[in-house]
């Protein structure tokens, strides 16, 4: 039978406030209300339909502090990582947000009202606490770490939520599972075990092998239950992921396995997050779950170690085992026998076989550079609709960012290069260049802020033309690192087999750069006339990681636009 639910109850709150739901969208519409981030989307999802049980909200002071420090709720419940709703000083002061107001929270998608929260409190937080101890490390290389960093807001309100309605979804409706109902799937075809199968990655003939033989070994079922939610940037998009699932469960065994998408926000938490896994997967019905090497890390730190040991994971989940109340499953590295055409785990390959292996590394390579991905490493199913999502390398779309002071060159640099993308042909070529992409209707200054919320909309837009196989040029300030790294996120995680991006500095000197300005911007910002201007009064911080740095003092225009087209040369995009 499956297993109990996280608590002891599932808190289905859609079912629950269903009786209720017209009067709290009538109520919803005349609050105020925030708008969701996609973290937030994700997290409420999971809240309203059960798969954070025992949560009920988003969460207080005293639930945050507690899960940061002891891995459980301020009422000794299990509970491994902090879910929580950030805004900012001015969301506070213009939704008047204090303990017991109400506030309507918004999808970021569609505008629909999806729940009401009872504000309990607002507080501060400490990021490089949160970081070192939910993530191991407050190590800006850690994807989570980085989005604290650069994305969450400086507050924290927590409150339990009243449900309007579950987030509307068009894609794949058929394989979106709350937990009620996944457990009444189950119930229904008498699966009395159930082994859960976490990725976020394609899934190969070494996933398939080892469910497979998790099942047997438990005499179980298989759900495949892969995250549609965020995963780590760079990472195959959700769409081409989940038609290599679906071809992959035609693999298994008649009537073995099943798959369900789960709309997760990861955290890559490692094991920390295996715990929270290990709840999810509980609260959706599971009686057992894989926990595999280095589950759901991150890779590598800033000085090029793993974040977590191999089996830290497996470790800290086996410690909460009698609190958790799943079995976890735990497997080594699975690996490829040549000798005799099957996957074995390493541990139980004898001395001196050979083994063959491809890693998730040199797959994407593969993918990207169109190289040969060999049959015992997948099926052809699956490589067939990898390659429909993976173009030849000089089809992939890119993204050059060019950043640097006002009247650096950056902009006649941008332009030039256009030219030189036009006349190789093969792509289309689009040109960003900061302003080109504002709203007319609303202002943006010289405010950090402002610069960030610019920024953030370059990002979006130059993701989208990537994916679609444009070269994307953009030419911002960005005098931030936090916004920099926001651009390179973004790109990375929306822009699929485009998501190549470039950063390029152009490092003319601050002297020259005001010198030369002809405009007199410069001048107008000495006297005090502009405000926040980058090189007067606001700081421009040198990016540490600049794939290309140039300068028009010392180069020539064509000379530089030749240096980024060798760049994309030796990458092979053109």
């Amino acid at each position: 039978m499956a297993s109990t639910p996280h608590g002891g109850i599932l808190k289905d709150l859609v079912s629950r406030d269903e009786p209720i739901s017209g009067q709290l969208k009538d109520e919803a519409a005349k609050l105020k209300d925030i708008v969701l981030t996609e973290r937030q989307l994700c997290d409420l999802e999971l809240i309203i339909n059960g798969g954070f049980s025992p949560l009920e909200g988003f969460m207080n002071e005293a639930d945050y502090t507690s899960v940061v420090d002891t891995l459980r709720l301020s009422d000794g419940t299990l509970f491994a990582m902090p879910v929580t709703l950030d805004v900012s000083s001015a969301d506070i002061e213009h939704l008047s947000i204090v303990p017991g107001a109400r506030i309507t929270l918004r999808d970021p998608r569609d505008d629909e009202a999806l729940a009401i929260i009872t504000v309990d409190d607002v507080y501060t937080y400490d990021r490089v606490k949160e970081s070192i101890l939910v993530f191991g490390a407050d190590d800006p290389a850690h994807p989570s770490v980085a989005y604290l960093r650069n994305r969450v807001k400086p507050f924290y309100v927590g409150g339990k939520v009243q449900a309007i309605q579950a987030p509307s979804h068009f894609d794949y409706v058929a394989l979106r599972y709350t937990p009620t109902e996944l457990r009444a799937h189950f119930k229904k075809l008498a699966w009395r075990r159930v082994v859960a199968f976490q990725t976020r990655n394609p899934m190969h003939r070494a996933h398939r092998e080892l469910t497979v033989r998790a099942a047997r070994q438990h005499q179980a079922n298989v759900l495949i239950h892969p995250v549609v939610g965020l995963t780590k940037p760079g990472d195959v998009d959700h769409y081409t992921r989940v038609r290599v699932y679906e071809a992959i469960m035609a693999k298994y065994p008649n009537g073995m396995g099943h798959l369900a998408l789960l709309p997760l926000a990861m955290r890559m938490a490692g094991p920390r997050e295996a715990v929270w896994h290990a709840i999810i997967r509980k609260n959706f019905g599971a009686t057992h779950f894989i926990v595999g090497r280095d589950h759901a890390g991150p890779g590598k730190n800033s000085q090029g170690k793993d974040f977590y040991g191999p089996y830290d994971a497996q470790e800290l989940v086996e410690k909460y085992k009698d609190e958790i109340e799943i079995e976890m499953v735990p497997f080594q590295q699975m690996t490829y026998l040549p000798s005799t055409d099957e996957y074995q785990p390493v541990d139980e390959i004898p001395a001196g076989a050979q083994t063959l292996d491809i890693s998730g590394t040199e797959l994407r390579r593969r993918l990207k550079s169109g190289a040969h991905i060999p049959d015992w490493f997948s099926y052809e199913a699956v490589v067939t609709r990898l390659r429909e999502s993976y173009p030849p390398r000089n089809k992939q779309g890119f993204v050059l960012c060019l950043t640097g002071f006002y009247n650096s060159g950056k902009n006649i640099i941008a332009k030039a290069l256009q030219v030189a993308l036009n006349e190789q042909g093969g792509r289309s070529v689009s040109l960003l260049l900061g302003e080109t992409i504002r709203d007319d209707n609303v202002k943006l200054g010289f405010t950090p802020d402002e610069r960030h919320e610019n920024l953030q909309r370059i990002s979006f837009v130059a993701g989208e033309l990537a994916r679609a196989g444009a070269a994307v040029i953009a030419s911002p300030i960005a005098p931030e690192e936090r916004s920099r790294a926001l651009v390179k996120d973004t790109v990375l995680q929306n822009g699929g087999a485009g998501g190549n991006f470039f950063l390029i500095h152009v490092a003319t000197p601050l002297e020259h750069c005001e010198s030369t300005d002809r405009k007199g911007i410069y001048a107008q910002a000495r006297r005090g006339e502009i405000r926040g201007f980058v090189g007067v009064d606001t700081e421009y911080e040198v990016p540490k990681k600049a794939d290309l740095v140039v300068d028009v003092t010392t180069q020539s225009i064509p000379s530089i636009v030749h240096s980024i087209v060798l760049l994309l040369e030796t990458t092979s995009l053109i």
